[in-house]
C-alpha cells in the first residue's frame, strides 16, 4: 500500500474516531474539542508534550484550542487545532497555517498582558488566560502547536520572542502524525550531532561486555550543551525516564540548584550525572580504549531528569553560566542483539538512587495491561437493549492497536463486520481506564490533574497492590465503570453547563461512589450495557451540585486548579444530596458489594504492610471507636465522615468483622488525629 493510501486510511480513522467519541458524549457535537483531545493524547504518547487541556477560545484576531503549563510554570504549550475531518488526506494551505500561528501568537501576547480581566470568570477560557498571566514571570519557553488532519507543505517554522520568553513554532500535519504513530513507532527519535552542537566531539572511555547486547561510553557533557539539547527537544529527551515531571520542590532538586548557583566548580563531585540510552553511535576510535563520539541516534536520558531540568532552569531563570558545569554521563548503546524496551527501564530503575522510582512510564507491557488486553479479546458483552448482536469492549494497552486490528481486515465488508463487533465507542485506552478506576476509587482531584498524571498515579497505586491480576469478573465490572463514566459524560453534556464537563463527571461519580459505599449494581450495568433510568436521572441531579461546587472556588482561584486539590473533594464529599428511594432500591447490599468484589477488587487486595495495618485496626476494641465517635460529635473535632467511619469501625469490631484496607487506612489516621486533639481512648 502506498503512503498516499496509508494517509487516506489514517485520515478516515481520525474522522471516524472523532465522530464516535463526539456522538458518545453529546449527539455528535463538540467535534473540534474531541479532535483536540485526541491529538493531545497522540502527542503525549509520542512524548512530544507532557499533556494538553482542551480549552477553546476565539476572539477578533485570536484563537487557541488548549494549553499546558509545566509544574514549575517554566514551559507553556499552546495549541490550535485545524480539523478538516473529511477523511480525504487533502492539502491545507500555507495561508491557513500562517494565519493560525498569527492568531495563536496574538492570544499569547494578550494573555501575558492580562486578557483574563476582560473574560467571563465562569468560562474555562478564563482559567487558561489567568493561568498564563500567573505564570508570566516564570516562563522561559513557549511552544506554539498547530495540529491538523490536512497535509501541509511548510518547510520551516521560525522562532520568535514575547519579551524575554523564547517562542518556538511546531506544525503537526497528517503526514507527521501518521509517521509518528505508524509501524509501531510511538515517537520521532532524537538525533544528536555533538560536533555541530557543541563545537567538538565528546571524548569517551568505551567498554563492550561480551554477551551484554550493549556497549557503554563514559564521558563529560558541558552544561551549556545539555541546556541546548533540552531547549531543542524538551521532555522528549526524557521519554524513557521514570521522572518525566521536572519540579524544583524536593530536597534533592533544591540541593542541585544550590550547587549549580553557588558552587558550580563542585557540581562534578556532588552529582551522579546522567544515564543515557542511544543507538547507532558514530565514533572515531583511538585504539586505546577511548573514542570520539560524533553522533548518536534515539538519544534518551533514562536517569537524570532532575539534573537536566535543574541545569536548564538555572540557565534560564538564574542566568547561570552553564558552561562552567561538567556533567558526568554514561551512554549505553543498545546493539542489534539487545532489546532497548527491556534494557532501558532496567537501567533507569537501577541507576536512579536519588528518590523512589516508579515504573509507570514503561507500563504498556505491564502484566496488568497485558491481561486486560487478553480478557478484552475473549469476553463477549451482552447485547444492548433491543439488539441481538453481541459485541466486545476493545482494550488498547498501546496506541494504535485498534486501528492495526481493523486494518487486518482487507475488504470493506470485513472491516464493517469487525467494527460492528468492536465499536469505536467501546474502545478503552489505558489512560481511559485510569480515569474510570480513579473516579470510582473516589479520587476526582487526581483525575482532574489530567490524563498522564492520573495514569501515573493509577500505576503507582497498582504497583503498591503488589501482583494484582485482573480476572473476568474484574474486567466486566471495569467495563461497567467505563459505561458509568461514558454515559455520565452524555448526561452532563445535555445539562449545557458551558464547560468543565470532565471535572463535573468525575466529581459526580466519586460522590456517588462515596455515598453509596460503592454499592451501585455494576453487574446489572454490565448485563444491560446501560444505566437504569433512575440512576441516570440521579446522576443528572448530582451533576448540578458538582457544577455549582467546582465553579465556586474559595478566594476566586482558578476552577481547574481548585478541582485538583484535596480540599475541593473533601468539601464536596460532605454535601448532602437526597437519594431517591428508587435509586436506593437498586443498590446491592454492603455484604454483597464487599464479598463479590464489586466494590473494587483492585482496592481490596492488600500489600503486606497494609495487611499489618488492617490487623492493628481490627485489634482495637469496639468501645474505643464508639467513644471516639461520641467525643468527636461533642467536641466537633473531626469531620462528619470521620465520625461516621469511627462508628462503623466500632460496629465491625463488635461483630468480629475485619475492616477493609481503605477503612483501616482512614481509621489509623482518624485515631491518630483524634489523640493529637485530646482524645484519651
Amino acid at each position: 500500500m502506498s503512503e498516499t493510501e496509508d494517509l487516506q486510511r489514517f485520515a478516515r480513522n481520525i474522522q471516524q474516531d472523532v465522530i464516535a467519541r463526539a456522538d458518545a458524549i453529546a449527539d455528535g457535537g463538540l467535534r473540534t474539542e474531541v479532535f483536540a483531545e485526541m491529538m493531545f493524547e497522540h502527542l503525549a504518547d509520542a512524548a512530544e508534550i507532557d499533556d494538553g487541556i482542551a480549552c477553546n477560545f476565539e476572539a477578533r484576531g485570536m484563537r487557541c484550542s488548549g494549553y499546558y503549563l509545566s509544574e514549575d510554570n517554566d514551559r507553556l504549550d499552546l495549541f490550535l487545532v485545524l480539523p478538516r475531518l473529511d477523511g480525504l488526506a487533502a492539502n491545507i494551505s500555507k495561508t491557513d497555517i500562517d494565519t493560525g500561528f498569527r492568531r495563536l501568537t496574538a492570544y499569547l501576547e494578550k494573555a501575558v498582558a492580562g486578557l483574563y480581566r476582560e473574560q467571563e470568570e465562569a468560562l474555562p477560557a478564563y482559567d487558561m488566560s489567568r493561568a498564563i498571566w500567573d505564570a508570566r514571570d516564570d516562563l522561559s519557553h513557549v511552544r506554539l502547536f498547530i495540529i491538523t488532519d490536512g497535509l501541509a507543505n511548510v518547510e520551516q517554522m521560525e522562532g520568535s520572542a514575547v519579551g524575554t520568553v523564547e517562542v518556538s513554532r511546531h506544525l503537526w500535519d497528517l503526514r507527521r502524525l501518521y509517521r509518528t504513530g505508524s509501524s509501531g513507532a510511538s515517537r520521532e527519535p532524537i538525533h544528536v550531532d555533538f560536533a555541530a552542537m557543541g563545537g567538538s566531539p565528546l571524548r569517551c572511555i568505551v567498554s563492550s561486555p561480551a554477551g551484554g547486547g550493549y556497549r557503554s561510553l563514559l564521558t563529560m557533557i558541558p552544561g551549556n550543551l545539555l541546556v541546548e539539547m533540552y531547549r531543542l527537544h524538551g521532555p522528549r529527551l526524557l521519554e524513557r525516564n521514570v521522572r518525566s515531571f521536572l519540579q524544583l520542590k524536593g530536597k534533592v532538586n533544591q540541593s542541585i540548584r544550590r550547587t549549580i548557583i553557588d558552587e558550580p566548580q563542585m557540581f562534578l563531585a556532588f552529582n551522579n550525572g546522567l544515564s543515557v540510552t542511544a543507538t547507532n553511535l558514530s565514533v572515531r576510535d583511538h585504539g586505546d580504549g577511548t573514542v570520539d563520539l560524533l553522533t548518536a541516534g534515539d538519544f534518551q536520558i533514562v536517569n537524570g531528569g532532575q539534573t537536566t531540568g535543574s541545569i536548564f532552569r538555572a540557565s534560564r531563570k538564574d542566568k547561570v553560566d552553564a558552561s562552567r558545569l561538567q556533567v558526568p554521563v554514561k551512554i549505553t548503546e543498545i546493539l542489534a542483539d539487545g532489546d532497548i524496551e527491556q534494557i532501558a527501564p532496567r537501567i533507569s530503575q537501577s541507576a536512579n538512587n536519588q528518590n523512589k522510582v516508579n515504573m509507570a512510564d514503561f507500563s504498556s507491557n505491564h502484566a496488568f495491561h497485558r491481561k486486560m488486553q487478553e480478557l478484552s479479546r475473549s469476553i463477549w458483552a451482552p447485547p444492548a437493549s433491543g439488539m441481538q448482536r453481541q459485541s466486545r469492549w476493545f482494550y488498547e494497552r498501546a496506541r494504535g492497536q485498534y486501528h492495526d486490528a481493523l486494518a487486518e481486515n482487507r475488504t470493506d465488508g470485513e472491516r464493517k463486520a469487525w467494527e460492528a463487533t468492536h465499536p469505536r465507542s467501546q474502545l478503552i485506552t489505558k489512560t481511559d481506564l485510569a480515569k474510570f478506576e480513579q473516579t470510582w476509587s473516589q479520587l476526582p482531584h487526581i483525575v482532574s490533574r489530567h490524563g498522564q498524571k492520573c495514569y501515573l498515579d493509577f500505576m503507582d497505586r497498582l504497583d503498591q497492590r503488589g501482583g494484582f491480576e485482573p480476572d473476568e469478573a474484574y474486567f466486566k465490572r471495569c467495563v461497567a465503570r467505563a459505561l458509568l463514566f461514558k454515559r455520565s459524560e452524555r448526561i452532563v453534556s445535555k445539562q449545557e453547563f458551558g464547560g468543565y464537563r470532565a471535572n463535573i463527571v468525575t466529581y459526580s461519580l466519586a460522590w456517588l461512589s462515596h455515598h453509596t459505599a460503592k454499592r451501585v449494581d455494576l453487574d446489572a450495568i454490565w448485563a444491560a450495557q446501560e444505566l437504569s433510568p433512575n440512576l441516570a436521572e440521579y446522576i443528572a441531579t448530582i451533576s448540578v451540585h458538582a457544577h455549582e461546587h467546582i465553579t465556586s472556588p474559595p478566594g476566586g482561584q482558578d476552577v481547574k486548579e481548585w478541582c485538583k486539590k484535596d480540599a475541593c473533594w473533601e468539601k464536596f464529599r460532605e454535601r448532602s444530596i437526597p437519594m431517591p428511594a428508587s435509586v436506593e432500591a437498586e443498590l446491592v447490599s454492603r455484604e454483597k458489594a464487599h464479598t463479590s468484589g464489586s466494590a473494587h477488587a483492585l482496592e481490596e487486595q492488600t500489600s503486606e504492610e497494609e495487611t499489618e495495618q488492617v490487623e492493628r485496626i481490627a485489634a482495637l476494641p469496639a468501645q474505643i471507636w464508639f467513644d471516639l465517635a461520641a467525643w468527636a460529635k461533642d467536641t466537633q473535632s473531626l469531620q462528619p465522615w470521620q465520625r461516621s467511619l469511627s462508628f462503623s469501625l466500632g460496629k465491625l469490631a463488635g461483630s468480629g468483622k475485619r475492616p477493609s484496607r481503605k477503612q483501616a487506612m482512614h481509621g489509623e489516621k482518624i485515631i491518630g488525629e483524634a489523640r493529637s486533639l485530646g482524645f484519651r481512648g
